[in-house]
């Protein structure tokens, strides 16, 4: 991904000067990614949980970490090694601005290692607040690479469906990495999102690590089915193709292992009304799509107890699709 970063030239960056003092409060959402079939090409924003950043100049360049909350002392403060602010480097050093000198604290709003996005939310408002302090008004794609090197950084892999959904907002398809191609999908209206969060220890790079390298082909055509089902759903506004299309048999098998009770919580979701049951991202954390909030917040709180009956904490979020991306607080 280095040439895509290198590809944004400092001429095409309408940035203004900054002064000492300036500053400015965004929030980033979290993302559900992979969408059960769409390993690393599918993903979708929520409203919440998500993280925040506020960034301030100071007159000295360089940029610094001053507060970290919310993370049990598990992030770094070292501006070097921040997935946030080694981001906001690559892009002051893409256009030429090294110079400015700024304050970063990051405010941990949802949980870290929860499949949910956490560092590309992180990521994602450091560059948005960053690229508006700037008054930077080129289209918000030229920040996805520089998000990218963020994931790189946090989980060895620069996969972007993630990133893109949380810097974009909606439903998006990563249809190619080489050369980056992002295509925003059309999603149905009314279609919830019901999130659990269980609370247990599934790290991104151990779960790549299980994911099969060689798959027979007549998994991979039942897979691609599922993806283009899922897509064509998506665009025909059409619930019951959603559903039937969320189907995984490349990654789920493998990765549900990690997770307590996945089949069981998949049962419970579905005689409740859910239209798919699913792992997002690497997990642990567990979504199903509902045809209204209702049936979302039923399916939310009856894994809730049944995890709590076999003494496992959790977190629930229940959402539709955020199509906004990050925004400015204040």
């Amino acid at each position: 991904m280095e040439n895509n970063i290198q590809e944004i030239k400092t001429s095409t960056i309408k940035a203004s000067p900054l002064g000492g003092g300036g500053g400015i409060h965004v929030f980033a959402p979290a993302t559900v990614a992979n969408v059960v079939c769409g390993f690393d090409v599918l993903g979708f924003a929520v409203n919440e949980p998500g993280d925040e950043v506020i960034m301030r100049v100071t007159g000295k360049p360089g940029i610094t970490i001053s507060k970290i909350t919310g993370d049990d002392g598990r992030l770094p403060l070292d501006p070097a090694k921040n997935t946030v602010s080694v981001s906001v480097q690559h892009y002051l050093n893409s256009i030429g601005r090294a110079d400015i000198g700024l304050n970063i604290e990051l405010h941990k709003k949802m949980p870290i290692g929860s499949g949910l996005g956490s560092s590309s939310a992180s990521t994602v408002a450091g560059l948005f607040a960053i690229k508006t302090l700037l008054g930077d008004d080129t289209d918000p794609s030229n920040l996805l690479p520089f998000a990218m090197k963020g994931e790189e950084m946090a989980c060895g892999h620069g996969h972007a469906d993630n990133v893109a959904p949380a810097l974009f907002g909606g439903f998006v398809l990563v249809r190619s990495y080489e050369p980056l191609d992002i295509v925003r999908l059309p999603h149905p209206e009314g279609l919830y999102c019901a999130i659990v969060f269980p609370d247990v220890d599934v790290p991104t790079r151990e779960a790549r690590q299980i994911i099969r390298k060689n798959i027979q082909m007549k998994d991979a055509v039942t897979q691609w089915g599922n993806i283009a089902g899922l897509v064509s759903g998506l665009f025909m506004n059409d619930i019951d193709l959603i559903g039937r299309s969320m189907k995984d048999i490349l990654v789920e098998p493998v990765r549900s292992m990690l997770i307590p009770d996945f089949y069981k919580m998949r049962e419970m979701a579905m005689e409740l009304g859910a239209i798919s049951f699913g792992i997002s991202g690497s997990g642990p954390s567990v979504f199903a799509f509902a045809r209204d909030e209702d049936t979302a917040n039923r399916i939310t709180q009856r894994l809730q107890q049944h995890l709590t009956g076999i003494s496992i904490g959790s977190n629930t979020y229940v959402s539709t699709i955020n199509d906004k991306g990050p925004r400015v607080l204040g």
